[in-house]
C-alpha cells in the first residue's frame, strides 16, 4: 500500500467520470466503483460492473518510465469506459467483441487527451496501439475485425491487436468519416435506447447513420469484414519553379487481402521555419478511394520540404514518403516541431524497414541519431523496443554482434548525456543493460550495481538492480549464486519473477561429455 500513488488514481477516475457522463449523456449506471490491484492477475484489467480488477504491477514500487504511468492511466480510463460500453449495454454475442474493446480503447485515449494531463495520448496511440495493429494485421493469423465466433475457444484467440488496436484505429477513422459531433450524438442515442440491453453492430451503426447522414453499410463491409492493411504513397510532379503540377495518392493492398478501402485523411505540408524547425504550413483533408485519388487542392502550391500523408493520424494505413520528403525527414526528423507528425514519420520508417524497403542498418542509425531529442516517453520506449527487434532479427547475421556492440556504445552515451534524473536517462539505462555485450559494457553494469560508478540523477532501485544483474548474468559475469543473493535481498513476488528472468538469461551450459566409448 505504501507504494500506491492513490491520489493520481483517484484524480484520473474523477476526470474519467466527468468526461464520460458528458460525452455519453448517461450518468454512471452503478451504485459504487471499486478499483482493486490483484496479485498474479493474468490480464491487464477486467471491467466487472462496479469493481474493476487491475494487475498488481500497476502499483509502482520502483521508478518506471512516464510511458508506463500513462499506460496505467489509459487502462484506468479503458475499464471505466466499459461501465457504459460493455456493462450498461452488452454485446449480444462474441462476434461483436471488437465493439466492446475497440470502443473502450478509443474512448480511453480520447478521454486521456481531452480531460487529463496526458495531452499527447494520440501520439502514444500512434506509436503503440497502431504499431501493434499493423504488426498483427500482417501476420498469417490476421482476421477481420468482426470475426466469426463459433465457440468460446474462438473467443480466446480474438483478444488481440486486431480486436483492440485495429478496431480502435478504425473507430478513429469512423469518427473522421462521420464527424466527431455526429459520432457522439449517435452514441448518446445508442445508450438512450439500449441501456440494460444487448446489442449488435447494426444497432450502433444505425444511430451513427441517423446522426451523420452517411450510409455506413459499404463502409462497414470494407473495414470490418475484411482483413489486411493498405499502403498509401504520394505521387508528385513539379515544374521548374518547384510548384506542384500534379499530386495523387496511390493505394495498394497485398494479394492475400486485396481490398481497397475509403479513407478520410489529411495531408500536411511542412516547411523549415526561421527557428530551424519543421512546422505545418498547410493542411488538406479529403476522402480518398480506389487505386488513385488526385488531389487538386495542392496543385499550384510550392512543393514543401516535407509532405506527410495521414497527417493527424486519422486513417488506418501504412504510409510512405516521397523521395524529397524522406531525405528531409532523415536529416531533420528531430526538427519536426510537433510530436504526432514526428511519430508518423518514425512509423513510416519502421514499416518500410519491416517491409525490406529500407536497410535495417539505416533504421538503426536513424534511431540512434535522433532518439536523444525525442520528448515523448512512449515514443522513446517504442523506438528502443523496435531498435532491439531490428538488431536481433533484421540486421544481417554477420553484422549483428558488431552492430549490437556499437548500438550499446551509443545508448550509453545517450544515457550519460541525458538530463540527470530524466525519463530518457532511465529508459536509455534500461536499454543499455539489455544490449551490453563487451567487457567495457559489463564493467559499467558491474560498477553501477556495486555503487562504484554512478550517473548523476540515476537512482539504482530494486527493479533497476535486477535489470543490471540480468545483463551481467547474460554476459557471463554473474551466476546462480548472485541471483540467489539478490533474491534474498528482494524476497518479494516481484523479486521472484525477476530472479526467474535472470536465470533464463544464464548462458547455456556446455553439453556433458559421455563416459566411456560409444556403443
Amino acid at each position: 500500500m505504501q507504494h500506491l500513488d492513490a491520489e493520481n488514481v483517484f484524480e484520473l477516475t474523477r476526470q474519467g467520470f466527468a468526461f464520460y457522463e458528458e460525452q455519453f449523456g448517461t450518468p454512471y449506471p452503478f451504485e459504487k466503483y471499486d478499483q482493486l490491484f490483484v496479485p498474479e492477475f493474468n490480464a491487464g484489467a477486467m471491467e466487472n460492473a462496479g469493481a474493476v480488477t487491475f494487475l498488481e504491477s500497476y502499483v509502482f514500487r520502483s521508478r518506471v518510465p512516464d510511458a508506463t504511468v500513462e499506460r496505467r492511466a489509459v487502462t484506468i480510463l479503458h475499464e471505466l469506459a466499459h461501465m457504459w460500453f460493455g456493462d450498461l449495454v452488452t454485446m449480444r454475442w462474441w462476434n461483436d467483441l471488437w465493439l466492446n474493446e475497440s470502443f473502450a480503447e478509443f474512448m480511453s485515449t480520447l478521454a486521456a487527451a481531452d480531460a487529463t494531463e496526458f495531452k499527447q495520448s494520440w501520439t502514444t496511440f500512434a506509436s503503440m496501439e497502431k504499431a501493434w495493429a499493423y504488426r498483427q494485421d500482417q501476420l498469417p493469423t490476421t482476421h477481420p475485425i468482426v470475426a466469426e465466433i463459433r465457440d468460446l475457444e474462438d473467443v480466446q484467440v480474438n483478444f488481440d491487436g486486431i480486436t483492440y488496436a485495429k478496431g480502435a484505429s478504425v473507430l478513429k477513422q469512423l469518427v473522421a468519416w462521420v464527424g466527431k459531433d455526429q459520432f457522439m450524438a449517435g452514441v448518446r442515442e445508442y445508450f438512450g435506447k439500449h441501456a440494460w440491453g444487448n446489442t449488435e453492430l447494426k444497432d450502433l451503426l444505425s444511430e451513427l447513420e441517423a446522426a451523420s447522414g452517411r450510409d455506413l453499410k459499404e463502409w462497414s463491409e470494407l473495414w470490418l469484414e475484411t482483413a489486411g492493411v493498405n499502403t498509401l504513397r504520394p505521387v508528385i510532379e513539379t515544374d521548374d519553379d518547384g510548384a506542384i503540377t500534379s499530386f495523387a495518392v496511390l493505394q495498394t493492398a497485398v494479394a492475400e487481402y486485396p481490398t481497397l478501402r475509403p479513407h478520410r485523411l489529411a495531408i500536411g505540408c511542412y516547411d523549415i521555419g526561421d527557428d530551424g524547425k519543421l512546422h505545418r504550413t498547410h493542411r488538406v483533408e479529403l476522402d480518398i478511394d480506389g487505386e488513385r485519388t488526385d488531389v487538386a487542392e495542392l496543385v499550384g502550391r510550392k512543393r514543401p520540404d516535407l509532405l506527410l500523408l495521414n497527417d493527424d493520424d486519422l486513417a488506418y494505413a501504412k504510409i510512405r514518403l516521397d523521395e524529397k520528403s524522406w531525405h528531409t525527414a532523415v536529416r531533420r526528423l528531430r526538427d519536426i516541431s510537433e510530436s504526432l507528425p514526428r511519430t508518423l514519420v518514425w512509423a513510416s520508417a519502421w514499416d518500410a524497414t519491416r517491409d525490406g524497403e529500407i536497410p535495417a542498418r539505416n533504421y538503426v542509425e536513424l534511431v540512434l541519431q535522433n532518439i536523444g531529442s525525442e520528448s515523448d516517453s512512449s515514443v522513446v520506449q517504442v523506438l528502443l523496443r523496435q531498435l532491439a527487434t531490428t538488431l536481433a532479427f533484421y540486421v544481417a547475421p554477420a553484422d549483428r554482434e558488431a552492430m549490437t556492440a556499437a548500438a550499446a556504445d551509443s545508448i550509453w552515451e545517450l544515457a550519460a548525456a541525458a538530463a540527470p534524473g530524466s525519463d530518457s536517462q532511465l529508459q536509455f539505462m534500461k536499454s543499455f543493460a539489455g544490449h551490453a555485450v563487451s567487457d567495457a559494457h559489463l564493467d559499467t553494469l558491474a560498477g553501477l550495481l556495486s555503487g562504484d560508478r554512478a550517473l548523476e540523477g540515476l537512482h539504482i532501485d530494486a527493479d533497476l538492480r535486477w535489470e543490471l544483474l540480468t545483463g551481467l548474468v547474460a554476459g557471463g559475469r554473474m551466476s546462480e549464486a548472485e541471483i540467489a543473493a539478490e533474491l534474498d535481498r528482494d524476497a518479494t513476488a516481484t523479486g521472484q519473477l525477476a530472479a526467474a528472468m535472470a536465470r533464463a538469461a544464464l548462458p547455456p551450459r556446455p553439453p556433458r561429455q559421455p563416459h566411456g566409448k560409444p556403443s
